[in-house]
């Protein structure tokens, strides 16, 4: 892989590459290490090992996802970029070295436009103005490039000169969809879109199923990765019988699962229901709809009132950051699925919730950490248990 490192001229404003300067087979050593610090003993005792970190060839432009702040800047400006560590100082930017390329070019190209059509940028302290984000989501398989203004109020001044200036400026951008955030927080998106240009989506392909993405739709920054990340899920999760993919967002991992194997019957519980029916759709364009079922409710819920009534061989679980909740877990090992996937961003969490997993009679059989982010510090695992 060789000891290359990677530079970039605001790589100590932004903060958003911490190991930029760490050359990139010792970043994955860390992150190996980490895992093994966490899980490692305990994978042990059970007869199990750390499967070694799946790295990138070339970590680079692996984002295909990508959002600026906008704020006033002198004579008329229109500042964008990246917020500087730890404030909310905005670091100008003009190509980042883990973005798709089309994405900062994109967001960029709003700043002007703004500038151009005195679109006002959000003041966080007074909270006026209109222009507050502005989210870029760039196809990996396709040349879909979904563009997401986020405004505080429902409507822009002279909103078709607007898309026109924007289709000018950013000739990329397949879709434009307004978002209104108009609360005091610090959250992007809030909860209302608007259509503005195109069909107001995108699609992309993992694993060679190919997937509508909306605005507020979960989606992996990282789609190379996510493949490998997706391939260790579905072996964990074996090719027959019934699949609980819990979180499932808009579907990603149970259609792929579905579309690998005629004999996979799925069930996906997830809480939004803008995803629940964004995961229907997707499961009709990749022909799998009659063997997925997708429910929009609490999936802690679902399983203490649904869930029991049915048998599930295999339980996928995509948690976020903070991990899963004891009663998720007790509902899970409850359900006394075979198998258990437990797909992780955070490992510190992953690794609490896997000790409750053991005590309520699973065991680990495989650990496989997978490297989303590089040049940062962040690692992703799949753990795979079975029952004792």
């Amino acid at each position: 892989m060789g000891y290359r490192t990677y530079t970039c001229p605001i790589a100590r404003d932004c903060g958003g590459c911490e190991w930029l300067a760490v050359p990139y087979p010792i970043q994955l050593r860390r992150k190996q290490e980490q895992v093994e610090a966490l899980i490692g003993n305990t994978a042990e005792k059970d007869g199990a090992v750390v499967d070694p970190i799946r790295g990138m060839d070339e970590p680079i432009r692996y984002r295909h996802k990508a959002a600026t702040p906008f704020a006033h800047a002198r004579s008329g400006r229109v500042r964008c970029g990246f917020y500087a560590a730890g404030t909310h100082r905005i670091v100008p930017c003009d190509e980042c070295l883990v973005e798709d390329p089309r994405a900062r070019k994109t967001l960029n190209g709003v700043a002007r436009v703004a500038e151009r059509l005195h679109i006002p940028p959000y003041d966080e302290d007074r909270g006026t103005g209109v222009l507050r984000h502005a989210v870029v989501r760039c196809g990996w398989k396709t040349d879909d490039v979904l563009l997401t203004l986020v405004s505080r109020v429902p409507e822009l001044r002279d909103e078709r000169r607007v898309v026109d200036e924007l289709r000018a400026a950013c000739p990329e951008v397949t879709s434009i969809v307004l978002n209104v955030n108009d609360r005091r927080t610090n959250a992007i998106l809030g909860r209302r879109s608007r259509v503005l240009h195109g069909p107001g989506v995108m699609h992309d392909e993992l694993l060679g199923c190919r997937f509508e993405i909306g605005p507020t739709s979960f989606y992996q920054t990282n789609p190379a990765q996510t493949e490998v990340l997706y391939e260790l899920a579905l072996e964990g999760a074996g090719g027959s019988g019934h699949v609980l993919d819990a979180y499932c967002g808009t579907g990603t991992i149970g259609i792929c699962a579905a579309a690998r194997s005629n004999e996979l019957q799925v069930t996906g519980v997830e809480q939004v229901s803008a995803a629940v029916a964004c995961a229907g759709r997707n499961a009709r364009a990749n022909g799998v709809a009659e063997r997925c079922r997708f429910v929009a409710a609490d999936a802690t819920a679902w399983m203490a009132r649904d869930g029991r009534n049915q048998r599930f061989d295999a339980i996928i679980m995509d948690p976020p950051r903070a991990g899963s909740t004891p009663e998720f877990l007790a509902g899970a090992a409850g359900l006394a699925p075979q198998r258990i996937v437990y797909v992780s961003c955070n490992v510190v969490t992953q690794a609490r919730d896997l000790e409750v997993l053991r005590e309520r009679g699973y065991r680990l059989t495989r650990v496989a950490p997978v490297d989303m982010f590089p040049h940062t510090r962040h690692v992703e695992c799949v753990a795979t248990l079975e029952r004792s």
